[in-house]
């Protein structure tokens, strides 16, 4: 096998997982410019309307995960991908040129479009084209392309100005177009239309021109043929609705860590938190780790397997997100009295600067834990097991009710996280993904299987027979390895 030209594909549908990330935080350096007395009046917003700048970005990917529904099986995946630039590309014009506030929450809500198309595309496309001995690695890919693509929007915010912003985000969507001009489509979804030779072709210059391409096109071949158009009564069949609540509870879950809020509100927050580097500078320093653990993430992938990971990741978020619990809790402490001597005051004050300044950088270290902790587990794995166990026939539309449901709940959390913090502070917000992640613990242990190391057709097989991967020859409606 020759992965290079692979490699090539999923980079190519990965640029809009890059542009995914960076529109999804667009407002973190940009909100405290816009909220500002020195802003542009026609653009000055008060906390209502910086809110739903920050939220209907989740309501646009909504829209574009339930267009994805019908996309996805109506055009293919890889035009559903290509076609993401549209909306894509005319959100940031409207931002970049905005003269009122009307033209910015339109754009943001057609980046948000853009980028549930490519959630509910790209990582599908990814997990059809992939031979499986790499398909955790490339499976993570989507993920570490939008968390390079949220690193790059933090950094650049620390020197480009906010409507340069916008004008620089659109250039990955293009590029992403014209190199996907030249990559094949799905040899699954070629071989679901009939197309023998185009996805014996396509599979091929996937995979290299010495590799034997019969076994695994007839594999998918029988894969495809024992399959029924699923009706309401069928759903009703483990093999259908198992995997899709699987996906659904993965992604509901996900968004419920808080993990979006955090990263569109990050400035504002570490504003709050009194952490004594800059917020836009904390913001790049996260976004730095998260890029790093994403990385680590998907070299462990084939090693480690999923569930270890997820629950490592569970571990690390619950530990983080219950520290941050404790130090936002608006119960003031006894206060200790070093200075007392006073011979020794300027030493007591020298200790009690000292001190504070340790204390403040516990909200950071805390939010880079649990950057990290996400990262390696719930961000890139939800990404790639529900483009493994979601069944072949419904994969679609499930993929598309997936990401409706993830940004669904996303936006209906952005908005009511700044509403939280404004009567409660953050002590309410973080309890609550504190409990979110005990619920991640328990919904891994019994709910997620293993598949590393496992085709999607052993995959398949788990879920139509219950509880094993292998494939028996003698099984009337399963492939034969």
């Amino acid at each position: 096998i020759n992965n290079s030209r692979l490699y090539l594909a999923v980079f190519s549908a990965v640029l809009g997982n890059f542009n995914f990330g960076y529109s999804l935080v667009y407002p973190s350096p940009v909100l405290p410019k816009l909220t500002s007395p020195d802003a542009d009046p026609r653009l000055r917003m008060d906390p209502n309307q910086a809110a739903w700048f920050g939220s209907i970005y989740s309501l646009g990917a909504a829209a574009g995960g339930l267009g994805a529904m019908l996309l996805n099986d109506l055009i293919g995946r890889k035009m559903s991908i290509m076609m993401s630039a549209v909306p894509s590309t005319a959100g940031y014009t409207l931002m970049g040129g905005a003269v009122n506030l009307s033209m910015l929450h339109a754009g943001r809500f057609l980046t948000g479009v853009a980028g549930g198309m490519t959630a509910a595309s790209i990582p599908v496309y990814i997990s059809e084209i992939s031979h499986k001995k790499v398909r955790g690695a490339l499976g993570s890919c989507p993920q570490i392309t939008a968390v390079f693509g949220t690193l790059t929007l933090y950094a650049l915010g620390l020197v480009v100005p906010w409507r340069w912003l916008a004008v620089a985000g659109s250039v990955p969507a293009v590029l992403m177009v014209v190199l996907l001009v030249f990559m094949p489509s799905s040899p699954r979804r070629l071989l679901s239309l009939g197309q023998e030779q185009k996805a014996e072709k396509a599979l091929r210059w996937l995979r290299g021109s010495n590799y034997n391409t019969s076994i695994e096109l007839n594999a998918i071949q029988h894969s495809i043929n024992t399959q029924v158009k699923v009706t309401w009564a069928q759903l009703g069949k483990p093999i259908y609705y198992r995997p899709i609540l699987i996906s659904v509870g993965m992604r509901f879950l996900q968004q419920m860590t808080g993990i979006t809020p955090i990263l569109v509100y990050m400035e504002p927050i570490f504003a709050k938190s009194n952490v004594s580097l800059e917020p836009r500078y904390d913001a790049a320093i996260v976004g730095a780790v998260r890029l790093l653990s994403v990385a680590v993430a998907a070299s462990l992938m084939d090693k480690a397997g999923r569930k270890a990971l997820l629950y490592t990741s569970s571990m690390l978020m619950f530990l983080s997100s219950l520290t941050l619990t404790m130090i936002s809790h608006t119960t003031p402490c006894p206060a200790v009295n070093i200075t007392a001597p006073a011979p020794n005051s300027e030493l007591g004050n020298t200790l009690q600067a000292s001190q504070e300044t340790a204390l403040s950088f516990v909200p950071l270290i805390s939010t880079v834990v649990f950057i990290f902790g996400y990262a390696m587990g719930w961000g890139p794995i939800t990404w790639l097991l529900m483009s493994e166990v979601l069944p072949l026939v419904a994969r679609g539309v499930a993929s598309g009710l997936c990401v409706t449901v993830s940004w669904v709940t996303a936006f209906v959390l952005t908005h009511v996280f700044t509403l939280l913090v404004d009567a409660y502070g953050l002590y309410v917000p973080y309890l609550m993904f504190t409990v979110v992640c005990v619920f991640c613990l328990l919904f891994n242990a019994v709910c997620i299987p293993e598949t590393r190391k496992r085709s999607l057709e052993e995959i398949e097989n788990y879920f139509r027979t219950g509880r094993t991967f292998t494939i028996r020859q003698n099984h009337p409606s399963v492939v034969s390895s």
